[in-house]
């Protein structure tokens, strides 16, 4: 089934010196482009990432220092990257837990501009997880009946995702969910909106998921002590937390969105002291 779009799709792969969202970086990127009337461009990149790729990564992607290191840095790729993806909804495998949240956090360290607040997500792996939880070449076997060759390429990785997620398409546009209420719904349809939010377990606060909304619409911890708990009010009654959080390893992106709710608690605070 091809993909019905209101706007373009980008679907991204990365290749990564680790797994660490706030200090691994990039070595290798691959970018296809579905535009509306269906016709594809693509984008593959390989990346000086200024760090060592340690063994084990290498092990997984064959990608070595001595590889990429006359390739550009993030920083010089960054303003054609952020152009070729202009406003496009995006997709990945296991992109919202890792390859987006990175791909912002490498954008953050640049001057240039990466917005995604208005692109729709679609994550295939989660889709798959929740359908049949397999892994990436299971799942190509699985919905394309293919054998996914050259794994942890990043261009291979994501055809074979951009081909899934046309196949699940096909697959689930009749299987129906009922809710705790009785309601009927079919959460995989052609429509990018609602894939976008089916591929979310929680609804984020932040890129990386440390941060969720519970149903009130708050900001609540989803790691740690006070999981569970508004962020506004642990900040309140302990903003050593806050501080805590700031001088660890967590992402740019995290820490931008503390940051704002905790200048909106000073700010509140400040309003009735007046």
């Amino acid at each position: 089934m091809e993909l019905n779009l209101t706007r373009p799709i980008a679907f991204l792969d990365l290749e990564t010196t680790g797994i660490n969202v706030a200090s691994d970086r990039i070595v290798e990127i691959c970018i296809i482009k579905v535009a509306m009337d269906g016709s594809t461009e693509t984008k593959t990149e390989r990346v000086n990432p200024t760090i060592p790729i340690p063994a084990q990564s290498t092990a997984i992607h064959g990608i070595t220092d001595e590889d990429v290191k006359d390739k550009p840095t993030f920083s010089e790729l960054a303003a054609s990257l952020a152009k070729f993806i202009g406003n496009s909804d995006l997709s990945g495998y296991n992109a919202i837990k890792f390859d987006i949240p990175l791909l912002v956090e490498e954008f953050l360290r640049t001057e240039v501009d990466f917005d995604i607040k208005n692109s729709r997500i679609v994550d295939v792996q989660n889709i798959f997880h929740k359908m049949e939880p397999r892994t990436l070449s299971a799942a190509y076997k699985f919905y394309c009946n293919k054998e996914l060759t050259n794994a942890h390429s990043a261009e291979a990785d994501t055809l074979a995702t951009f081909e899934i997620l046309k196949a699940q398409l096909d697959k689930y546009k009749e299987v129906a969910f009922k809710d705790k209420d009785g309601n009927i719904s079919y959460p995989v349809k052609n429509d990018m909106q609602q894939l976008s939010e089916f591929s979310y377990h929680n609804k984020n606060a932040d890129l990386a998921g440390h941060l969720i909304f519970n149903d009130k619409g708050e900001e609540v911890f989803n790691f740690g002590k006070y999981k569970g708990k508004t962020v506004s009010q642990v900040f309140s009654k302990e903003p050593q937390y806050y501080d805590w959080m700031m001088k660890s390893q967590f992402p740019l992106s995290t820490k931008n969105v503390i940051t704002a709710i905790y200048l909106r608690g000073f700010n509140k605070s400040s309003v009735n002291i007046k």
